[in-house]
């Protein structure tokens, strides 16, 4: 893949393999180039077979500086529910109605999806549909909810799903160029933190084998992973 000069200009910072976790931020700032706001974003490789059911790694996490980004939340919810999501700063809040709009018009005007346990009878026609784009409601991470309220607070204040995919990488953004490093590195060992928790019992071997942060645009940085072996408390 032929990259264009900002990027080789970037690529050219990068000096060694395995940087501290801050200077590897601090780093990844001083390649983003670009004219927008750029994502930064964290991959990390980890010692797990995920076709195994005892060894996907999946949570959610807030990070203490938000990720930057304003969420668009949807609720899937009746009475009671559904006015507590209005008054908790739902983006929308319906039932059969919102349901319909996304079968017949393909209508994805939203980021997360937040539904009541009772509405998953009538979400579950559309699984299908919101699956495949990581919208469908989910126990695990907190958006199949009866406190809607809590889910609605957590989302808005910036709580991130991470999760495992078939090649073993988790793919987490963990907030704005514009943040500073300062703010980007207290997420980021908030989120490092909440994986190294999350590690499954059957895990053999290194738990972390590879940490790279980059920005939207920028080159990817590597940190050292050795940094994470002795658990949540090395993500510090």
């Amino acid at each position: 893949m032929k990259h264009g000069k900002k990027y080789q200009d970037s690529a050219k910072l990068i000096q060694q393999n395995n940087y501290e976790p801050d200077e590897a931020i601090a780093l990844a700032l001083q390649t983003a180039k670009a004219k927008f706001d750029e994502t930064v974003e964290v991959s990390v490789r980890l010692g797990v077979a995920p076709r195994h059911a005892d060894q996907q790694v999946r949570g959610t996490v807030v990070l203490p500086n938000g990720t930057g980004k304003t969420v668009r939340v949807l609720v899937f919810a009746k009475g009671d529910n559904a006015r507590i999501a209005e008054e908790n700063g739902a983006d929308y809040v319906g039932a059969e109605e919102l349901i319909a709009k996304i079968q017949n018009e393909n209508w994805f005007e939203f980021d997360v999806c937040v539904a009541t346990p009772d509405m998953m009878g009538l979400v579950g026609r559309i699984g299908r549909v919101l699956g495949p784009k990581g919208l469908m409601p989910n126990p695990k991470s907190g958006t199949v909810t009866p406190d809607v309220a809590k889910a609605i607070a957590d989302i808005k204040a910036g709580k991130v799903e991470y999760r495992v995919d078939k090649t073993a990488i988790v793919h987490v953004p963990f907030g704005k160029v514009s943040f500073g490093a300062e703010k980007l590195s207290e997420n980021f060992r908030v989120l490092m933190d909440a994986i190294l928790k999350a590690k499954p019992t059957a895990a053999k071997g290194t738990y972390v084998r590879s940490v790279v942060v980059s920005t939207t645009m920028g080159p990817g940085v590597k940190i050292n992973p050795t940094r994470f072996v002795g658990g949540p408390a090395a993500a510090k």
